[in-house]
């Protein structure tokens, strides 16, 4: 697989972040959710209660994988949080037919060959999935406790900019589904744009967020992605909101 720097016809962040974060943090995303993902959040929902052994409305913890791809990631985060059900979401069924094959078992933490029983994959509509998952944290059904985006498509075009999760009328759900909210890119402009749009919409929102924004190196990659880009000598970036709502 060949991976190729980002390029772009933007050469700072969007001139318009500032404006466009303020519009949607006063606004609410009304889509109808699709009847797929409807489906796809139950069959969560029924792992998550399975993994507890529990059908009660008692607040379940979680690990949310986004984007997750062909799924390395989420057994990564399955091995750091050993005693959580870790949810993985991507809308590509082909991607998703990789998940958990002997080849991603091998570069997961401790080169384990056994894949963890905390781990669960679904293919739906991440914009649907996350306000659904919401309204199981606004309900007190769920915790989300790590969520996970890594390396999101940057739509690295100017006139793509509003279709960056963070320039989306989804935003002020995404920071509200966790108290830790982490994001990998290898574009350095998206990360800027992603700390300094959640500074701001956490001000708006009362989300009382700290952000944490730098680049790194990671010894061990959690993505076929992450070790390309480490092996072509990409600088990777990592933005962690951390904080939660006081409303």
């Amino acid at each position: 697989m060949v991976v190729h720097s980002v390029k772009t016809n933007q050469e700072d962040i969007y001139k318009n972040l500032e404006a466009v974060v303020r519009k949607y943090a006063a606004t609410t995303f009304l889509r109808p959710v699709a009847d797929h993902t409807r489906d796809a959040f139950e069959q969560a929902c029924e792992f998550v209660r399975a993994f507890y052994g529990t059908a009660s409305a008692e607040c379940a913890e979680v690990v949310l994988d986004s984007g997750c791809g062909t799924g390395e990631s989420s057994i990564h985060l399955a091995r750091k949080f050993p005693n959580v059900p870790v949810i993985g979401v991507d809308k590509s069924a082909e991607r998703l037919t990789k998940a958990g094959n002997e080849h991603q078992l091998k570069h997961a933490v401790a080169g384990s060959m056994e894949l963890p029983t905390n781990v669960f994959w679904v293919r739906a509509e991440l914009l649907d999935f996350w306000r659904l998952a919401l309204e199981k944290v606004n309900a007190g059904e769920w915790k989300i406790l790590h969520h996970a985006l890594y390396y999101p498509n940057p739509w690295p075009k100017e006139s793509e900019a509003t279709r960056r999760f963070h320039l989306h009328p989804i935003f002020p759900t995404l920071l509200r589904l966790s108290p830790v909210t982490e994001l990998r890119t290898n574009w350095g402009i998206y990360a800027r744009e992603f700390k300094e749009a959640a500074r701001i919409a956490g001000d708006l929102l009362s989300l009382n967020l700290d952000v944490e924004y730098g680049t790194f190196s990671p010894e061990n990659p959690e993505t076929a992605f992450e070790r390309k880009y480490r092996a072509a000598g990409q600088e990777l970036f990592k933005v962690t909101t951390f904080g939660h709502s006081s409303r």
